[in-house]
């Protein structure tokens, strides 16, 4: 019963952190930051129509999907010209979902010239454990006001849960050095955390659907229940203009669960694919 527990906590958070920002894990700095010249590329990573689709595996067990998709928006924010809606959706399926039912819901509206988050509505359903978010942010004058009417000052540059992996894909990793900390402040769950990805290095990685060139990242995790050590989550994005998660391996305590690209369409940019 025990390891059946850990193991349905690890697919579910495993599960919504996909589908709000594809596994990169929260947490209070610790460390310095290594790299602090962060600078943005050049060339937007993303556009209108972009959609991604991940497979969640248990070892065998197919344990749910995750999508993300960029929107075109008709809302309109005081003195913001160019804006997008992003949408992260995952759901358990199979036995999971049978045992344990995951569907969860998140969105995010930006401005794409700044690349900064103006509201984010977070819509939960975790076995029964609903969680509704409705948050709007005021960058000019770093304010956050949640759907409760309360008022939270945040740092500069701040993020939600979901902007915060469209702003990762943003930036510039063409200098990044070996272990290069990458950190991005984040409004969750009405407090600050702190995103950290440490850069590992480049790598060509094959899944189901092809062999591609990656950067290697570490999001450093919390120890604990679920994960061994702060370096059990890896991610491999594609070492191209798109920046695309192509695989995400997390190691816990029972077995590891992974989370693969299955589908996408609308890419900005050719992909790093190696064709043998």
């Amino acid at each position: 019963m025990l390891t059946r527990k850990i193991v349905l906590t690890a697919i579910v958070i495993c599960l919504s952190q996909f589908a709000a920002n594809t596994s990169m894990i929260f947490q209070s700095p610790g460390e310095s930051i290594i790299n602090q010249d962060q600078k943005i590329s050049k060339t937007l990573p993303f556009k209108e129509g972009e959609k991604l689709q991940y497979i969640l595996h248990y070892g065998l067990l197919n344990a749910g999907i995750a999508e993300l998709k960029v929107n075109k928006t008709n809302r309109k924010f005081k003195n913001r010209k160019k804006t997008l809606n992003m949408v992260g959706k995952g759901w358990t399926t199979g036995a999971t979902d049978w045992f344990f039912k995951v569907n969860d819901h998140y969105e995010t509206y930006m401005d794409i010239e700044k690349m900064e988050a103006l509201l984010f509505i977070r819509r939960v359903d975790e076995g029964g454990f609903l969680i509704n978010q409705d948050y709007y942010f005021e960058p000019d004058s770093n304010k956050v006001r949640t759907q409760n009417n309360q008022d939270y000052t945040v740092p500069n540059g701040v993020q939600d849960m979901l902007s915060s992996f469209y702003y990762a894909r943003s930036l510039d990793f063409s200098s990044a050095k070996m272990n290069d900390v990458f950190i991005i402040p984040a409004f969750v769950d009405d407090k600050v955390e702190y995103l950290r990805v440490k850069f590992k290095g480049r790598e060509t990685i094959k899944v189901r659907k092809g062999k591609y060139a990656c950067l290697k990242f570490n999001p450093i995790v919390l120890e604990g229940r679920v994960f061994k050590d702060d370096d059990d989550v890896t991610v491999w994005i594609s070492d191209d203009n798109n920046k695309i998660p192509i695989l995400i391996q997390s190691k816990i305590i029972v077995g590891s669960i992974k989370a693969e690209l299955n589908e996408y369409e609308g890419l900005a940019h050719p992909l790093a694919i190696i064709r043998n």
